[in-house]
């Protein structure tokens, strides 16, 4: 039976994190992956430059039941942390927009950084790994296809359920209930969303086409991003990032004119272009294939003088609070992430041990931590690798 200090499932973002964290300390380190490649949503995410941090993460860009969990690590291994490692592996990068930064040229610079390290503190990986967990007289046992291990620490870096095509699995969280450690409901998140079919009609013609929106979920969380009317339903930016805090069979809310008084710009038009029709007036501001739809479907194009004050409310209204109940998500297909995860009540913000059995770690998107769309998922990965790393 070979001997390692520190066994860790899972060679995605926090994995690699905690294995170079701890080999710093001296300790010997063996990460296992039913995979046949490292970090593969590493590679994949940012269309491939990969948006590893975000310069303005707070404890406030994550979601979880448990809403103190995530402070701690996050103030212990910061964005700035992460850049000031990207920066000592001449990784070049830049900041896109709102803090998120990403490669310049591909997120394999990110996997060559980390495969550096790996090689450097004599980390053994092994790929294409079939673990199974034991639990005998108080140890762990590791078991694989060809060894047995008793690690001191078990790591599980598992991730969630998105992109199952790259090899997502519930393992991590069969593990956890394996050892009656909870796991608060999974579902997709930052997914698009999918429409009921009487709106699917009239928005799939808009297919490709992106306007800048407010939405708003009913719990009263909005963004102010992009949204892109897709050949399902709808995708972009806001949508991925209001699709965390939307529950099935909630309304969103979308302003389509999140730059102006909807009501005043409307009235002033009414007053001082009474002879302009409504949709030459919105194809000032608005797609003309968007404004063609909602003129077809949801509002009579008139001239402006036409309209009374009541309906002219009406139509403010319908622009800034428009009402789409989506029909569902699309899911873990097409998700960024999942939203749950093992119950964080259960393990320590500090060294991410259980507090229910000695030596068990969990890291990353196998808990109940998920951040918002813009690399604050990858400085969950960081920080908890990192921090854990510290103590295994």
């Amino acid at each position: 039976m070979q001997k390692y200090d520190v066994i860790i499932i899972g060679a995605g973002a926090a994995g690699l994190m905690c294995a170079i964290t701890a080999s710093q300390r001296g300790r010997r380190v063996l990460i296992l992956d039913h995979a046949n490649k490292m970090g593969k949503k590493i590679l994949l995410s940012g269309g491939g430059r990969c948006n590893f941090t975000n310069r303005f993460t707070t404890d406030k860009n994550y979601l979880s039941a448990n809403t103190h969990f995530c402070k701690s690590a996050l103030k212990r291994y910061t964005a700035l942390d992460f850049e000031n490692l990207v920066l000592t592996h001449q990784v070049s990068y830049h900041e896109k927009t709102l803090g998120q930064l990403f490669c310049d040229r591909s997120s394999k610079d990110i996997m060559q950084m980390f495969k550096s390290m790996l090689d450097l503190y004599d980390i053994t990986v092994k790929l294409k790994a079939k673990v199974d967990i034991e639990y005998q007289n108080m140890q762990i046992v590791v078991k694989t296809s060809e060894e047995s291990y008793q690690p001191e620490s078990l790591v599980v870096a598992t991730g969630g359920l998105s992109f199952p095509t790259m090899g997502a699995s519930p393992f991590g969280y069969k593990i956890a209930e394996q050892f009656d450690i909870p796991v608060t409901p999974v579902r997709a998140a930052l997914v698009p969303f999918t429409l009921h079919k009487e709106q699917l009609d009239h928005f799939a013609k808009l297919s490709g086409i992106a306007v800048p929106v407010v939405v708003t979920a009913e719990s009263g969380q909005s963004f102010t991003e992009a949204m892109l009317f897709t050949h399902r339903g709808l995708s972009g930016p806001a949508i991925l990032q209001i699709s965390s805090y939307w529950k099935p069979g909630e309304n969103i809310i979308i302003n389509w004119l999140p730059k102006l008084n909807a009501l005043e710009y409307l009235m002033e038009a009414a007053e001082n272009h009474p002879n302009k029709s409504l949709k030459s007036l919105l194809s000032d501001l608005l797609p003309d294939r968007f404004v063609q739809i909602m003129c077809e479907y949801y509002c009579e194009s008139k001239l402006m003088k036409q309209y009374t004050p009541k309906e002219v409310q009406g139509l403010a209204s319908l622009l800034q609070s428009f009402i789409i109940r989506p029909n569902g998500t699309e899911g873990y297909r097409t998700a960024e992430v999942t939203l749950g995860g093992v119950d964080t009540n259960e393990v320590s913000s500090k060294t991410f041990e259980s507090k229910k059995i000695a030596g068990l770690y969990f890291i990353g998107e196998v808990l109940d931590v998920t951040g918002q769309l813009g690399g604050f998922n990858f400085q969950w990965a960081w920080s908890s690798g990192y921090c854990c790393g510290l103590y295994v």
